[in-house]
């Protein structure tokens, strides 16, 4: 017999498709898992080629966009329900040379972000329009700059939880001396991992707009704290 309503004055019968039920329910997670499938021979392959070079930026843009869909989802949800978060997405906003007065940041108080921000690309030979670096690192200075990029990995983690983040934190303490490694895992990493986890998700900051502002306010609000004894890039800054 059917399943039936009560309507007050009479019953009705309740029609219940249970194949229509099923495949509502179950053909989205089938159909994703089967994308999924199809996507792994990809990542697989851009994660080896991105290990084996990481200045394929290619393959390393590949691997995150390949393996990171779950965690894009969770982002867009977290600045969704944050108003700032909810503006970025709507304006879109980039930072490059086309947007962003590089001459201008660099005429701010050397206490403030954009003074501090400035500071990092010309120290580091970069440029806001592409993370290529514009002239050739000495051996020492790249083996410190790996250390760094491996630190910042888990950091973002942390933050998004995008698994090409995982792969590079764990994978890429390999490429360093024992010295430098065993300070990266003692020091380094736990302090990282426990900032992203509990500062603000930095996702739903808008830099343009706090530039101007002093750098150490800024680490306040958002909740980034040094280790003692840390001296920041921009503590170096001279005027």
């Amino acid at each position: 017999m059917p399943r039936t309503v009560g309507t007050g004055m009479q019953t009705a019968p309740l029609a219940v498709d249970a194949s229509n039920i099923l495949t509502e329910k179950v053909a989205p997670f089938f159909a994703m898992a089967s994308s999924m499938l199809l996507q792994l021979p990809l990542a697989f392959r851009a994660g080896i080629k991105a290990l084996s070079n990481p200045s394929r930026e290619d393959m390393v843009a590949a691997l995150g966009e390949l393996t990171g869909q779950f965690a894009v989802q969770d982002m867009r949800k977290r600045m969704l329900l944050h108003r700032t978060g909810r503006r970025i997405l709507r304006d879109r906003p980039l930072i490059n040379t086309g947007t962003v007065s590089l001459d201008k940041l660099r005429a701010l108080p050397k206490n403030t972000l954009g003074r501090a921000y400035v500071n990092f690309l010309d120290v580091e030979c970069v440029s806001p329009d592409t993370r290529t670096p514009v002239r050739h690192m000495p051996d020492a200075s790249e083996e410190l700059n790996l250390e760094e990029e491996i630190a910042v990995k888990w950091f973002e983690l942390a933050q998004t939880g995008l698994p090409v983040a995982l792969l590079s934190g764990v994978l890429g303490p390999l490429r360093l001396n024992a010295a430098d490694r065993n300070l990266l895992l003692t020091e380094h990493i736990p302090w990282l991992v426990q900032c992203g986890a509990n500062c603000e998700f930095l996702m739903n900051v808008y830099y343009e707009e706090i530039f101007e502002d002093d750098i150490s306010e800024v680490r306040r609000r958002l909740g980034i704290f040094l280790p003692k004894g840390f001296v920041p890039q921009d503590a170096t800054i001279k005027d």
